[in-house]
């Protein structure tokens, strides 16, 4: 079960009055909530790809052969 916290955050005036026009009051706290997990999960996908670009650009590629091999000698051990 997740609780919940209050936080204080400052809105642009055009976010805050479509905020106001087009959500009901009781269900802004759900759609904020969506909207920041959207952009988070995207956020940690960006960072994550940047991680395995800079990794995959200082490593040679590997071909199937030499990862049948790598896997079978693992799974040995």
């Amino acid at each position: 079960m997740s609780t919940a916290k209050k936080m204080l955050f400052v809105l642009d005036e055009e976010i805050k009055k479509d905020l106001n026009d087009l959500i009901p009051a009781g269900q802004r706290s759900r759609v904020i909530n969506e909207a920041l997990r959207k952009e988070i999960l995207f956020l940690k996908r960006k960072k994550a790809t940047e991680e395995l670009l800079q990794i995959s650009s200082r490593t040679r590629p590997a071909s199937v052969k030499e990862i049948v091999a790598e896997l079978r000698k693992e799974r040995r051990h």
